[in-house]
């Protein structure tokens, strides 16, 4: 990772994981935190199912993950591996013959859970069809499903538990001579999910899939989870998330990317700074930044975007943004490009103009990323 000399209050020193490969896709080591979300429909549908892996991608979806829980889904999948434009992870519950046949399928990673796949003989065959058709593995570790000795063991779902659960599948993989593997240590509670995290990260260098799962709705999911993943993220633990939400899985992906930005994490889009708005608005900036998140969806290009109502911020923000807008007064505001007071604009006209200066700017840097490479 770059470290930032001028301000190195905002460095992140991420854990060294060794890298494994989830089909095309990097996890571990030095690449890019990986974003990934989980289709909601049902997995024999296949054109439903596709069609929310290709929303997915769109919105920039590294991995997805197909949920498999019976035979016809094992035979749909691989006809949703052939049209998925990014690699799909199979999910696997209780039967390990899913897994199998989510491998011959073509899925590029199998997650299993530990706590209901079954015994080590059926797992060494998961991991044997893993093996024969170049597939990854993610061990799942989650508070809902422990196993039971470890229930007896610790009397509850805690931190150590899920450690000890995550460590005894590592070990199968490792004596089966398996390294292609991740591993995540979820649950609901934030404070639970951050302590066992915390202690797989102390324990192995395998990548680690970071989520707080079953995280409720959009509003209080995304708090939940942007407490949870963004702490341990800030603290360099995690290689690839998933932000679950009882919402359309386009949103996970939505609020993932936004978590990493805010970090300095990952970079796509447009990053909007904006004020909450007050008396002192020179506009209507909530009815403003509705519509530009709207209208520039569609630029994927990394850049900044301050849109402040007045005076007491705006200049100061628009300096360290690509374009800026700034209310004023009489109608209309000022524009700043590059963080320099460019000209004025009419507040009526001022969303259509925005975004035709987000395009240009967009524009070019595209063009000077590829004169660079």
């Amino acid at each position: 990772m770059s470290l930032n000399h001028v301000r190195p209050w905002r460095n992140i020193y991420r854990r060294k994981s060794r890298q494994i490969m989830v089909g095309s896709v990097p996890v571990g080591g030095d690449a890019p935190i990986a974003v990934q979300t989980m289709t909601n429909t049902l997995t024999t549908d296949v054109a439903a199912t596709v069609a929310q892996v290709q929303a997915a991608a769109e919105a920039g979806a590294d991995i997805v993950r197909v949920s498999v829980p019976d035979e016809a889904s094992s035979k749909a999948l691989k006809e949703i591996v052939r049209e998925s434009p990014v690699p799909i992870v199979a999910d696997i519950h209780f039967h390990y013959k899913r897994g199998i046949e989510a491998a011959e399928a073509g899925a590029a990673c199998l997650r299993i859970n530990p706590g209901n796949i079954g015994d080590e003989k059926r797992v060494q065959e998961v991991i044997k069809a893993a093996r024969d058709h170049d597939c990854s593995i993610r061990i799942g570790v989650n508070a809902g499903s422990l196993e039971k000795h470890l229930l007896e063991k610790y009397g509850e779902p805690c931190p150590d538990a899920m450690v000890e659960s995550g460590l005894e599948h590592i070990r199968i993989l490792q004596d089966n001579d398996f390294h292609n593997f991740k591993i995540s240590v979820k649950a609901s509670d934030v404070f639970l999910s951050a302590a066992a995290y915390q202690g797989i990260a102390e324990a192995t260098d395998a990548p680690i899939h970071l989520g707080i799962t079953e995280a409720g709705g959009l509003v209080s999911g995304t708090i939940k989870s942007a407490i949870g993943l963004g702490n341990l993220l800030w603290m360099g633990i995690g290689d690839t998330i998933r932000v679950s939400l009882s919402a359309d899985p386009v949103e996970e992906v939505k609020v993932g990317y936004e978590i990493l930005k805010s970090l300095g994490l990952r970079h796509r889009g447009v990053n909007i700074i904006s004020c909450p708005s007050c008396a002192r608005q020179g506009f209507d900036v909530i009815k403003t930044v509705e519509a530009l998140e709207q209208r520039l969806e569609h630029i994927k290009t990394p850049m900044s975007l301050s849109i402040i109502g007045c005076v007491v911020n705006g200049p100061g923000e628009a300096l360290m943004t690509d374009v800026g807008f700034t209310g004023g007064g009489a109608g209309s505001g000022m524009v700043y490009l590059a963080g320099k007071a460019s000209h004025k604009m009419s507040n009526d006209q001022m969303i259509e103009h925005i975004v035709e200066q987000v395009e240009k700017k967009a524009a070019e840097l595209d063009a000077a990323a590829e004169a660079a490479e």
